[in-house]
């Protein structure tokens, strides 16, 4: 008899409480909605803390740190632009069809599409400005709420991670690839409010946002690879 998964996708994911990634993703997606709902009347006043305790006092044209910082912040805030993360979710879909993966890849994509569609349209739903309390240091357009960029990052990075840790064999493996990409959302995130041109709010906004897309995803996938499994 024929299984409904290919020979290649694990029939079962490694062991983890699926009531804990269902949690994750309400308070991730709640907290995400929460602030939507707050930032309509104007910045926190930590958004405004952070913000300054980042430019030299007196002078918000000047970021603090060496000249290095800056830079390094330049090139990590694109590793969350639109480019890259289409690049890296069609290189990562790739690799797992060409590995027979059939499945974990489709589900790679529905999720990312979605999410970054949805995470979009939110902009659009809160309409909240750029901030204007420091310059900002490198060229944007639209509106600021959440960050797209640590919206997509999260939603992508954590996403792939997530789903790419079901097929991996080893822990060491499932733990190296879900720290390395929360360690890009985190650092992607910062870049934004360090180059000033998100509130720190439209960030923490955008990790609840793309933590808690990434956790409901692990437990479709999971649900759905187990009821395939079942298929035979």
């Amino acid at each position: 008899m024929n299984d409904a998964l290919p020979v290649a996708e694990p029939r079962t994911t490694p062991p983890a409480p699926r009531t804990a990634w269902i949690a994750l993703a309400l308070a991730g997606l709640i907290a995400a909605a929460l602030l939507a709902f707050q930032v309509r009347g104007g910045p926190f006043a930590w958004d405004r803390a952070i913000m300054l305790r980042l430019r030299i006092p007196g002078d918000t044209a000047q970021p603090i740190g060496p000249a290095w910082l800056h830079e390094a912040m330049v090139e990590i805030t694109a590793l969350g632009s639109g480019t890259i993360l289409t690049c890296v979710v069609v290189a990562v879909a790739g690799l797992l069809l060409v590995q027979r993966m059939w499945l974990t890849a489709v589900l790679v994509l529905a999720a990312t599409l979605i999410g970054s569609t949805v995470a979009g349209q939110a902009k659009y739903w809160v309409g909240r400005p750029r901030p204007e309390l420091v310059d900002h240091l490198v060229q944007v357009t639209g509106l600021s709420f959440p960050s797209g960029h640590a919206t997509n990052s999260a939603i992508i990075y954590l996403t792939l991670a997530g789903l790419v840790a079901q097929v991996a064999r080893g822990r060491v493996v499932r733990r190296y690839v879900l720290g390395l990409a929360a360690v890009l959302v985190g650092a992607i995130g910062i870049s934004r409010v360090y180059l000033g041109v998100h509130w720190p709010s439209d960030v923490l906004a955008g990790w609840c946002a793309g933590t808690g897309w990434a956790a409901l995803w692990w437990w479709i996938a999971a649900a759905v690879r187990a009821r395939l499994a079942q298929r035979r």
